[in-house]
């Protein structure tokens, strides 16, 4: 690899593959340390197309959930299957992956334009800007910067938009699935906002059980399915849809209303 060779958004591969390697050995004794991460169907990751391929999960932190799928992805190419055992598998990281990002917290501050540069593709929320609803358009170029990530490697992104469980899927995620008919993985998580904060930077609680589950790739009929039946498909495989409440304990959906109130800002 040249010392300047660049990926499509114009960042230089050099200086993104040791930021990958130094937040892999930074973060590396979140998930197998202080925490635990049980990971369940990663073998599927290896077998996988070397471009357009999209994960959709949902989302517990802003970062810790994708740093996670970061270890998990590297861990499975090199060989290692539903483990992250030896964080020597960070050393040589695939480079083109990229992932989903709200612009607004991306710009935040320095540490998370540091972390922008390892593979966010910062989009703006069409519903919400700066702790407040609002209501705007599509900026087209982000679906066409999701577009230009799709067709040099894997993306990762959280359809909901939000932290919050059990809110809708956003239809722009089935706009870009019609659009570019990448391959589509669901991957369920849990144990990530008891472990970390809202941001998943700081550790807020030691000896949780972080899980993981990488699900085989979801049945697309990208010419004849609507937008609301991927919407709907994508709910059932991620496991956000409404109807999964009523097999969740009612003291488990009363913490996590807790939880949430103490998340906002």
């Amino acid at each position: 690899m040249g010392l300047f060779k660049r990926n499509p958004f114009g960042h230089f591969l050099f200086l993104k593959k040791w930021l990958i390697r130094i937040f892999g050995l930074l973060s590396h004794r979140r998930y197998r340390g202080y925490n635990e991460l049980s990971i369940e169907g990663s073998d599927i990751i290896k077998n996988l197309p070397d471009n357009n391929v999209l994960f959709v999960s949902n989302h517990q932190t802003y970062f810790a959930d994708v740093t996670a799928m970061f270890h998990v992805f590297n861990a499975s190419l090199s060989g290692r299957v539903d483990s992250i055992k030896n964080v020597g598998y960070i050393w040589q990281p695939k480079l083109n992956i990229y992932y989903v990002a709200a612009k607004e917290t991306m710009n935040a501050g320095l540490i998370y334009r540091i972390m922008a540069y390892a593979g966010a593709v910062s989009v703006e929320r069409t519903w919400r800007a700066k702790g407040e609803e609002v209501e705007r358009k599509v900026n087209p170029d982000d679906t066409k910067n999701i577009g230009m990530a799709l067709e040099d490697g894997w993306v990762i992104t959280f359809p909901q938009g939000t932290t919050k469980p059990f809110k809708p899927i956003r239809k722009g995620t089935a706009h870009i699935i019609k659009q570019y008919k990448p391959i589509v993985i669901p991957i369920v998580i849990d144990g990530f906002r008891r472990s970390f904060d809202k941001k998943g930077i700081r550790i807020k609680k030691r000896g949780i059980l972080q899980t993981m589950q990488v699900k085989e790739p979801l049945e697309i009929d990208y010419e004849n399915e609507s937008i609301e039946d991927i919407v709907n498909k994508l709910e059932y495989a991620i496991e956000q849809h409404s109807s999964f409440l009523k097999v969740i304990p009612s003291e488990a959906i009363k913490e996590m209303e807790e939880l949430n109130k103490k998340r906002e800002y």
